[in-house]
């Protein structure tokens, strides 16, 4: 039963059982301009398809969106009823300044003088928006890293929840938006870290905070599942192939080769350098595979030579008994991947940066995201198209 005083605006969407549908996205830096483009088919495919076209927004077809890190800058504005053209203009205009290394002297000079990433967090979501209903048009979960706690920090505008309760002192739904965003995509080492306070009387309630990358939800697909269906979080979507949907989509990677048998140590600093990257793969092909062991999986690539896609080969039209039904598109940039989408010309090595925010490398990662692109088909979404 919801507390329907709480949702405001949004209380005639959620009070009544009804199929639901969930959006992941990945964190990944820069990389996060190619999830804009796998957004940018599948909004323009569902616009055609409700007959809405430029009135549809995706935060009106999903009923809770996720995002980690960068992919938290765009669950956010989604969540606000941005477009993605609007999106991608942002990361366009902003996102040398949000990502590449260059800045980042400048960024922390003027971190207690006039910081220009706050301006543009609190121009694009709104300095006085938080969580609350009124200020989203759908519901929205942010992955964050309390270092004070030493715990990942899942926060959600779901209005059911625990800590959700505007009688606390506390109330998550009072937080603003955009420094919540920014606490996601506060890389460790590259950007300082963000202090939040929840109790402006409680001292002991300000925590310090890092990319929600760091944390086992880098993908958090599984974690939205759980937190929209469990029912210690209040919300009870229903579970089922016909009732529920989530799409997650990432930033594109793939394996990073190691040292050889014949020279086992020689790639010591090599691994040192990629470790990051390496343990974000590992977290994201773990939760791709929870996914498609209690999901329904209808689109996905490969997983290993053992597990392979776990696409069933039943037709969709035969109910198999999974919690949701699942897709996830990603974008494969190995040189083999590229050149599957005549992108061979591209640097594999370049594009997999996290923060190689240049002009040029923004507009690579905005055409192999195009190419992308064209493995979105609503043939994936089952009844829910």
């Amino acid at each position: 039963m919801l507390h329907p005083e709480r949702w405001g605006h949004l209380r005639s969407r959620y009070e009544t059982a009804r199929p639901r549908k969930l959006l992941a996205l990945d964190g990944g830096g820069i990389r996060g301009v190619m999830t804009l483009q796998i957004l940018a088919r599948l909004e323009a495919l569902l616009a055609k398809s409700t007959g809405q076209k430029d009135n549809f927004r995706l935060c009106d077809y999903f009923d809770y969106i996720a995002g980690t890190s960068t992919g938290a800058i765009i669950a956010a504005g989604l969540a606000r009823g941005m477009t993605v053209d609007e999106l991608i203009e942002f990361y366009r205009s902003t996102g040398e300044q949000m990502f590449e290394k260059s800045h980042l002297l400048v960024r922390y000079k003027s971190l207690y003088k006039s910081d220009p990433l706050k301006v543009m967090m609190q121009n694009t979501f709104g300095a006085r928006t938080t969580l609350e209903p009124k200020h989203l048009r759908t519901l929205l979960l942010v992955v964050t890293r309390n270092v004070t706690t030493d715990s990942p920090w899942p926060i959600s505008s779901n209005p059911e929840a625990r800590y959700n309760d505007p009688s606390r002192p506390d109330c998550n739904l009072r937080i603003p938006l955009w420094q919540l965003v920014r606490a996601s995509t506060a890389a460790p080492v590259f950007f300082p870290p963000e202090v939040l306070n929840w109790d402006p009387a409680d001292p002991k309630k300000s925590f310090v905070f890092v990319d929600g990358g760091v944390t086992p939800f880098n993908d958090p697909a599984f974690l939205l599942y759980r937190m929209a269906t469990h029912p210690a979080y209040g919300l009870n979507f229903q579970t089922g192939e016909k009732n529920l949907l989530l799409v997650s989509i990432g930033t594109g990677g793939g394996p990073t080769l190691g040292a050889t048998v014949d020279d086992p140590e020689s790639n010591l600093l090599s691994i040192a350098k990629t470790l990051p990257g390496t343990l974000m793969y590992g977290v994201q092909v773990e939760q791709d595979v929870a996914c498609r062991t209690i999901g329904r999986c209808t689109y996905g690539a490969s997983i290993d030579r053992e597990l392979g896609t776990m696409i069933p080969p039943e037709p969709l039209s035969q109910d198999l008994g999974r919690h949701f039904l699942y897709a996830r598109y990603n974008i494969d940039l190995s040189y083999e991947g590229l050149r599957s989408m005549k992108c061979e010309d591209l640097d594999s090595g370049e594009l997999c940066k996290m923060d190689n925010a240049t002009a040029a490398n923004i507009r690579n990662l905005l055409r192999a995201g195009k190419a992308a692109s064209a493995q979105v088909d609503l043939a994936h979404l089952g009844s829910f198209a």
